[in-house]
């Protein structure tokens, strides 16, 4: 990890545990009301990571004087805001004046001119894409746990991020899709994936989408899925969302229309769906599962509840590791 988080500041649910509010599992990450209690219990920490991720990407207003009196109380600040804190000047003042750094995240890879040339096809990897049905739904969150096992069970697997959060993640290979000009997104995607199949040999290569597939307002991560030819497609899914993200005149479209689409792009179906348990009961969690599974043909799991161990154990008898292919 890039960075450790020992607390995180939410007044509307200060008191309780980060872990135990995700997925109902502590962490040992207290949830503060303020940054003077967060300061007060952990007064050696160093940064302060803008975490939100707000439609636009402008530094909401009533965050400004928290990043301004974290800054002059002499935290560094790392923001993955398409509003870059660097260029505020107030900010940048505080910043030379305290001796802090700002870390624009998006900014970093503003800059990235690499064009598309055709050395993907070096990559022998197996591929997995990790798509959504909608954005904030999970899809990193299941990347990051499907290469974990792969890794756990010895089958080699590198994260390729697409986003800022991955970065500050520490994702050793990356780009952050949004921040890019289109015309490199491709060349940018590739040069990282091929660098980690140079660097690491991985056996399994995964990929998490950007956005969602038929939002009006987000990525469509569909320039990942025709670079990366993938050999599998996990599909993250909400069954509780009713509209798409931000976007209430949007109703969420069924999930067969995101199925064919895949279909269509990849001449095969979803390898697994993968469930978002927000606003569900277990009891209802699997109920889906076998909903899925029943109507669809298709293995199903919820990451957080029961692991991604079930998507491995599929996927694990088509990839090659060293010159063998596990059956």
């Amino acid at each position: 990890m890039r960075y450790r988080i020992v607390g995180v500041i939410d007044s509307k649910h200060a008191g309780r545990d980060a872990g135990e509010l995700l997925d109902g599992r502590r962490r040992g990450i207290m949830i503060y009301g303020s940054l003077e209690e967060a300061l007060r219990e952990n007064p050696s920490v160093s940064v302060l990571i803008v975490g939100v991720a707000v439609a636009g990407g402008r530094l909401p207003p009533e965050y400004r004087g928290i990043v301004r009196e974290a800054m002059e109380r002499g935290l560094s600040i790392v923001s993955g805001l398409h509003e870059f804190l660097s260029d505020d000047p107030e900010f940048s003042r505080i910043s030379r004046e305290r001796g802090v750094e700002i870390v624009d995240v998006r900014k970093i890879y503003q800059g990235m001119r690499i064009f598309y040339s055709g050395k993907i096809r070096e990559v022998s990897s197996y591929r997995i894409v990790v798509l959504g049905t909608d954005a904030c739904i999970g899809k990193r969150t299941t990347a990051w746990m499907l290469a974990d096992e792969f890794n756990e069970r010895g089958i080699r697997a590198a994260f390729i991020g697409t986003g800022q959060t991955a970065w500050m993640q520490g994702a050793k290979y990356g780009i952050v899709l949004d921040a890019m000009i289109n015309d490199f997104i491709t060349g940018g995607l590739e040069h990282e994936v091929w660098r980690a199949y140079v660097e690491e040999r991985p056996d399994v290569i995964i990929v998490p989408g950007q956005g969602a597939m038929l939002h009006p307002a987000f990525p469509g991560s569909f320039e990942i899925v025709n670079l990366l030819s993938p050999q599998a497609v996990v599909l993250q899914h909400a069954p509780k969302r009713k509209h798409l993200e931000d976007f209430p005149e949007f109703p969420m479209p069924p999930l067969e229309k995101y199925i064919r689409l895949i279909e269509l792009m990849t001449d095969r179906r979803p390898a697994a769906i993968t469930i978002n348990t927000e606003g569900m009961s277990p009891e209802e969690v699997e109920e889906y599962v076998e909903h899925v599974e029943r109507n669809y043909g298709i293995p199903a799991c919820a990451p957080v509840l029961h692991g991604v161990g079930k998507i491995v154990d599929l996927l694990a008898g088509e990839i090659r590791v060293g010159a063998e292919v596990l059956r």
